[in-house]
Formats: structure tokens, C-alpha cells, sequence
């Protein structure tokens, strides 16, 4: 390629863990330098008057109503628990 950039096919293999074969690095080494030259286009793209955004579209909070419902009875929901004690559930202890 006449305008790929200059990179070091195996650094960026390096980088990504990858244990390439001599034939896998002549198969990639011409499609990495395609898809950095893609970038260097995207590089050149004139962003001055584009207000930065953190999503392409608009995004909302989509909530439901909070409507009260039927809820568990304390037996109920402790019944599942392998231990209780006074109503509550018993965890192992964590801090020491």
C-alpha cells in the first residue's frame, strides 16, 4: 500500500495478546493498514460547528407509574431464607 501508515504489526499484536502466525501477519497487516487509513479520514472531517454529544440520538428515562401493589407477607418472604431469626434473615457475617 502506498499511503499505509507506519505501524508495527507485531507491537499491535503485542497489544492484543495475540500469537500470530507469519502467514496471519502478511493476511492482517494489509487490512490493519486499511482500517487505520480509515481513520485518519475520519481525522480529517471537519467537526468544529458539531456541539460534542455523549449518544447520537436523544435519550430519555422511560418510567412507569409507582403504583402500589400486593406485597409479600413477612412469613412468606422468610420462608425461602436458609436461616431466620426474630423476622430476619440470618447471613454469615462478613466483617470481622
Amino acid at each position: 500500500m502506498a499511503n499505509t501508515p507506519d505501524f508495527d504489526i507485531d507491537y499491535v499484536a503485542k497489544l492484543a495478546r495475540l500469537d500470530l502466525s507469519v502467514e496471519e501477519k502478511a493476511q492482517f497487516e494489509p487490512q490493519l493498514g486499511k482500517i487505520i487509513e480509515y481513520f485518519q479520514q475520519l481525522g480529517d472531517v471537519d467537526t468544529d460547528h458539531v456541539e460534542p454529544t455523549a449518544h447520537a440520538n436523544p435519550i430519555y428515562d422511560v418510567l412507569r407509574e409507582d403504583e402500589p401493589q400486593a406485597v409479600f407477607e413477612q412469613n412468606v418472604a422468610i420462608a425461602n431464607a436458609p436461616a431466620s431469626q426474630a423476622g430476619q434473615v440470618v447471613v454469615p457475617k462478613v466483617i470481622e
